[in-house]
């Protein structure tokens, strides 16, 4: 924290946003493959806010954000209904510009290997060792999107799922030291775990991945404080520039955010307006800000997205409201508690009540 300024509160990864054709056939499919299966709410709505990045036209959408109790952050499942979703001209490769694949974590690998090639998921690849020493594995879901299964340690509760839910992301970026900065100073990501260049075993089987690149791979020094830091665990993100094989093109290149593919990687924040002031300073604002609580369905807050050094969406959600219990429609007013604090266990489990079973 600088001095004078009052604290931000960042808990950890709230969700990934995944642009996709169907939200039901994508929730179904989720729940199945990653353990996804708590709809924490689902709204059909306009979003009125992001008209900057959906061709200055109010857009309709579909949305739902699911979570696996057991740990990680969630996906916001978001469809939209005003238009035709649009894919990318052609596939991306690594290292173009843009949230490339998702971290998906596991505490029992092989279990979730092989729970996913039973499945008749696309893996794309065995099991292999990043350069940090951590095994892994990649696939491609039906719409494209490609995830990576990474073994933690890092869990909130132990459920019969063989993954839980976000770990992190893979990001693609122009210039690495240009993009540290950003990620170190607006987002907390401290410490480096490796970096290192060259080719890679673990990137084999995914699109682009016999290039050569420069990788290094984020966590924060410390645990992360707040209402739900204990769900969301411990995180990290992987910077990936690409030195051989051309010039890296940008993801959502003449796309609406929205469009098929990763939209957004949120952080679930307190102290958004000291955040606003923090990424004013260093050259970040924000460039979209819903100002005061906004109803999402069930749940509400305030949300904000900023831009890394290549224009890659962040977005930061203050939490205002949450439904614990739907039943009896039992809501948590965040606003009333301290924001370091975590959640009491017990509460946070309450969430799980909404579990759909298949």
């Amino acid at each position: 924290m600088v001095d004078g300024e009052m604290e931000v509160v960042i808990a950890g990864i709230q969700q990934l946003g995944v642009g996709i054709p169907d939200v039901d056939e994508a929730f179904a499919w989720y729940r199945k493959a990653f353990g996804l299966d708590v709809p924490v709410f689902r709204e059909a709505a306009e979003a009125p806010y992001m008209t900057r990045y959906t061709g200055n036209a109010v857009q309709s959408r579909d949305a739902t954000l699911a979570i696996n109790t057991a740990g990680g952050g969630g996906f916001e499942i978001w469809q939209y209904t005003s238009r035709t979703p649009v894919a990318p001209a052609s596939p991306p490769r690594l290292g173009d510009l843009g949230i490339f694949a998702g971290r998906i974590k596991t505490a029992a690998i092989n279990t979730a290997y092989q729970s996913l090639v039973q499945d008749g998921a696309n893996v794309v690849s065995g099991i292999v060792t990043d350069p940090g020493g951590a095994r892994r594995f990649s696939l491609v879901d039906p719409w494209g999107n490609c995830f990576i299964v990474v073994e933690s340690e890092s869990w909130f509760s132990r459920r019969k799922t063989p993954t839980g839910g976000v770990e992190g992301a893979l990001i693609g970026v122009s210039d690495i030291d240009a993009s540290l900065p950003f990620y170190r100073e607006v987002l907390g990501y401290d410490a480096v775990v490796y970096d290192v260049s060259g080719t890679f075993e673990d990137f084999t089987g995914i699109d682009g991945g016999g290039e050569t690149f420069r990788r290094v791979l984020l966590t924060h020094a410390a645990e992360r404080a707040g209402a739900f830091s204990r769900m969301f665990g411990r995180t990290h993100l992987e910077l990936v520039q690409r030195t051989s094989g051309g010039s890296p093109g940008a993801i959502f290149a003449d796309r609406f955010w929205g469009d098929l593919g990763f939209i957004h990687l949120c952080f679930d924040v307190a102290g958004m307006d000291e955040l606003k002031a923090r990424c004013d300073r260093v050259g970040h604002p924000f460039t979209i800000d819903s100002g005061t609580s906004f109803d999402m369905g069930e749940a509400g807050g305030r949300f904000s997205y900023v831009e890394d050094p290549d224009g890659t969406l962040i977005e930061f959600v203050e939490t205002h409201k949450l439904p614990l219990v739907k039943a009896i429609r039992w809501y948590l007013d965040l606003r009333k508690r301290d924001p370091r604090r975590p959640l009491p266990d017990w509460m946070l489990r309450l969430m799980g009540l909404g579990r759909v079973r298949d």
